[in-house]
């Protein structure tokens, strides 16, 4: 069943009635709630494990998780800030493992060091998908204890309760790393647009060669012409 009709099926129906299905046996109420928070449950994992395909695993796990435990959901918090817990704490489970010898990153510890839409151009598209890049590397770059709190507020649009529920830290800790991280993005991105300003509207390669080209052909025609 496709995704607009996994919508139909369940519009209107509140957290609580849908966890109550999934415990039901519900199929459909699953594909439901894994394609509402697919989204949000990835971006959640990749800001953690900063890998895609770990994080996709991280977030299938989590579903299964959430699927065993789903008689444990009460609705005294959204179903996306449960899920959301959930894969946090898998996400960091995997990156235990992965850095064993490593200082291990602690969400609640203090900072560490260090259809029907319209066809785009082709240069816009290009020029939005580097813009895209530059900034999931720069968040990306974020200190670890920042990048979480800043994809869940900046991208997935949490409130800082949801945030501070999913993350299992205070509120005012969320307000503090939303806003160093915010600024230290802005400081990164600054930096590197500084860094080409010099480069701007450079008019070299194919661009130049052809209106060069073009050019001495139309002074060549005119001196043969004698016009």
């Amino acid at each position: 069943m496709n995704t607009s009709a996994l919508e139909g099926l369940h519009t209107g129906l509140s957290d609580a009635e849908i966890a109550r299905r999934i415990g039901a046996g519900d199929e459909l109420a699953l594909q439901f709630m894994m394609r509402r928070y697919n989204q949000t449950l990835h971006r959640t994992a990749r800001s953690i494990l900063k890998d895609d395909a770990e994080a996709e695993d991280a977030v299938q796990e989590a579903y299964f998780l959430a699927y065993r435990s789903i008689g444990s959901y009460r609705g005294d918090a959204r179903l996306s800030t449960w899920l959301v817990r959930i894969v946090v704490n898998e996400s960091i489970v995997r990156l235990r493992k992965r850095k064993r010898r490593a200082e291990v990153i602690d969400l609640g510890g203090e900072l560490a060091a260090g259809g029907g839409e319209p066809m785009e151009l082709p240069d816009l598209a290009a020029a939005r998908g580097e813009a895209r890049r530059l900034l999931e590397a720069k968040i990306d770059a974020l200190p670890d204890v920042f990048r979480t709190v800043f994809v869940l507020r900046g991208i997935e649009e949490f409130t800082v309760e949801e945030a501070a529920q999913s993350l299992g830290i205070p509120e005012a800790t969320v307000r503090t790393r939303y806003f160093r991280a915010k600024g230290l993005l802005r400081e990164s991105i600054a930096r590197e647009i500084d860094g080409v300003f010099e480069d701007a509207f450079a008019f070299d390669g194919v661009r130049c060669d052809r209106i060069v080209a073009h050019v001495l052909a139309r002074v060549r025609a005119e001196r043969t012409t004698g016009t």
